[in-house]
C-alpha cells in the first residue's frame, strides 16, 4: 500500500514550510535566542500548516529531529473528540508530571475552539499558572469562538492561505519527483480547488495521478465537477446582456452535466471579481451580483437560488432600460391618472384561503376573465414568495374546466410547482379570484422550442427588447431594479 502524497511530502524542519514565512521567520529567531513561550496560538484557515508547524515546532523546542513519529513526551489532542471537562481535568492533573526523556512536554490541543465552557475553565487555570516543563500549542480554523481570557495567554499566530503561485511551484515539485506527466493548468486548477489550503491540493493530485498518462486541465476540471472555462464565461454574458432565456438554456445544461451549482456559483463569482479588478463598467452591479452568489451554497434549494439570482440581475438591467426609454410623458400621465376606477362588484362570494398569508392575498375580485385572474395571481405570488415567483411567471397558464395546467419548458421548473405547498397556494389564489375551486397541475411542454445552451456564445449587444423577455415569460411586466 503506497503512502499518501501530503504525508509523504510533509515538511520535517521550518524551513520546509511553503507560504507562512511571516511566522516561519519569527519562530526561528524565537528559537535561536531560547525566547520560548509557554502557550502558543496557531489561527488560520484550513490546510495552511498549523499542525504540521506545531509538531515541528514541538519537535524542534525539544531539539529533536522530526521523522514524523510521534514522541512520548509531545501529546496530540483532538478537541472535537475530547471536548469534555473530563478529558481537560485529567490533562490538568497530568502536566505535573515531568517529561520522560525531553526538556519540555509539550501538548498540541487540535481544533480547540470545540472544547465546552466547562473545559476552556478548567484549560484557563492550567494556562494561568503552567508548570516550567509544559508548553500548549492550541490550533484552530475558528479563533472567533474561543473565549478571550485563552487568546490573551497565549502568542498567537495568524496563517494566512497559500499564495497559488507558491502551492503551483510546491506541485510542480511534487509531480517531478513522483515522475508524473501533468500540464501547468491542470497544476493551475488542482491549486486554485485547494481555495488557499495546500493539503487539500496535494490530496487531489495524488488522487488525479492514479488515472494515469498525461493529465490535462480538462481531467481535473471532470474529477472536480467543474463547468468548463467557457459556460462560466457564457453565463456571466447572458446575465449581462442577454435574454432570460439564455440563462436558462445554459443551466439546463448545467444541470444536465451534473454539475454542483455551489460550484458553478463559486466559478462565477471568481469570473466576476476578475471583471471587477479589470475595471468593468458595470463594477457596481457586479459587487451586488458577487453579495447574491455567496449565498448560493448556504440555501436549501441551490439551483434555484442560482436561477432566481441570476433571472434578477438580467432582469432588472432590463427593467432600468425600459424606465428611460418607455416612462410617460407628465401629460400622458395626468391622462393616465383620470381614467376611472375599475369597478370592484358590490357583492363578492367570500373565498377559502388556507396556506396564503393574507399580505400575499389579491384584492378579493371574483372575475371570469381569466387572464385577469392570473394576473393578479402573479401580483400576489410576487409579493410574498420571490423564489415561486421567479419560476411561475415562465411558465403557460391554461384553464380548462376547474383545473388550471401550468406548462414549463424546464422539467426543474415542473418539480418546483409540482411542490404540494406551492401547489396549494397557486389554488387557493387561483380559487379566490376565480369563485370557484380550482385545482393546479403542471407539465412539461416537450413541445417548446429549447435552444441549445452553444447559443448563449452569440450574445447582442444591446439589451433585449420588452416585447421579447414578454414573449418568454407570458406578461409584460418587469422585475424592478
Amino acid at each position: 500500500m503506497g503512502q499518501a502524497l501530503y504525508r509523504k511530502y510533509r515538511s520535517k524542519s521550518l524551513s520546509e514550510i511553503v507560504g507562512q514565512e511571516h511566522i516561519i521567520t519569527t519562530l526561528q529567531n524565537a528559537l535561536k535566542k531560547g525566547s520560548i513561550s509557554h502557550a502558543y496560538l496557531f489561527t488560520g484557515p484550513r490546510g495552511t500548516g498549523k499542525t504540521s508547524i506545531a509538531r515541528i515546532l514541538a519537535h524542534e523546542i525539544n531539539e529533536l529531529g522530526y521523522s514524523g513519529e510521534p514522541h512520548i513526551d509531545i501529546i496530540e489532542i483532538d478537541a472535537a473528540s475530547n471536548r469534555r471537562i473530563d478529558e481537560i481535568r485529567d490533562l490538568r492533573d497530568k502536566v505535573h508530571i515531568a517529561p520522560t526523556s525531553s526538556k519540555y512536554k509539550v501538548y498540541i490541543i487540535d481544533e480547540v475552539h470545540m472544547l465546552t465552557k466547562e473545559a476552556f475553565n478548567a484549560l484557563l487555570k492550567t494556562l494561568e499558572e503552567p508548570p516550567a516543563h509544559v508548553i500548549f500549542i492550541l490550533a484552530t480554523t475558528e479563533s472567533h469562538k474561543l473565549p478571550e481570557t485563552i487568546i490573551s495567554r497565549t502568542q498567537r499566530f495568524t496563517f494566512k492561505s497559500i499564495d497559488p503561485a507558491k502551492a503551483v511551484k510546491h506541485l510542480r515539485e511534487i509531480s517531478d519527483k513522483e515522475g508524473y506527466k501533468i500540464s501547468d493548468e491542470a497544476l493551475e486548477l488542482i491549486a486554485e480547488s485547494g481555495d488557499g489550503g495546500l493539503r487539500d491540493s496535494v490530496g487531489l493530485l495524488d488522487q488525479i495521478s492514479s488515472q494515469g498518462g498525461k493529465i490535462e486541465a480538462d481531467d481535473v476540471r471532470a474529477m472536480l465537477g467543474v463547468a468548463p472555462a467557457q459556460m462560466i464565461k457564457m453565463l456571466y454574458e447572458a446575465t449581462l446582456n442577454g435574454k432570460p432565456k439564455d440563462i436558462l438554456d445554459i443551466l439546463q445544461t448545467v444541470q444536465e452535466r451534473g454539475y454542483e451549482p455551489s460550484l458553478i456559483a463559486k466559478q462565477l463569482m471568481h469570473f466576476v471579481r476578475t471583471q471587477v479588478l479589470d475595471g468593468s463598467p458595470d463594477a457596481a452591479v457586479l459587487t451586488d451580483l458577487l453579495g447574491l452568489l455567496i449565498e448560493v451554497p448556504a440555501s436549501s434549494d441551490p439551483f434555484a437560488k442560482l436561477e432566481v439570482i441570476l433571472l434578477g440581475v438580467n432582469l432588472g438591467r432590463v427593467s432600468n432600460v425600459q424606465a428611460s426609454v418607455s416612462a410617460p410623458t407628465p401629460q400622458i400621465a395626468e391622462a393616465q391618472s383620470e381614467k376611472p376606477a375599475k369597478p370592484i362588484p358590490a357583492k363578492v362570494e367570500p373565498a377559502v384561503v388556507t396556506a396564503v398569508e393574507k399580505s400575499a392575498q389579491p384584492d378579493a375580485v371574483v372575475t371570469d376573465n381569466f387572464d385577469e385572474a392570473w394576473a393578479n395571481v402573479l401580483s400576489a405570488v410576487k409579493k410574498q414568495y420571490n423564489t415561486l415567483y421567479g419560476v411561475l411567471r415562465m411558465a403557460d397558464p391554461a384553464l380548462d374546466g376547474d383545473t388550471v395546467t401550468l406548462s414549463c419548458q424546464y422539467p426543474f421548473h415542473q418539480k418546483r410547482l409540482k411542490e404540494n405547498k406551492n401547489r396549494q397556494i397557486l389554488a387557493d389564489l387561483l380559487t379566490a379570484q376565480l369563485g370557484r375551486p380550482v385545482a393546479v397541475d403542471c407539465v412539461v411542454n416537450k413541445a417548446a422550442d429549447a435552444a441549445p445552451a452553444k447559443a448563449a456564445a452569440q450574445q447582442p449587444t444591446e439589451l433585449p427588447a420588452l416585447d421579447t423577455i414578454s414573449n418568454i415569460f407570458g406578461a409584460t411586466e418587469v422585475l424592478e431594479s
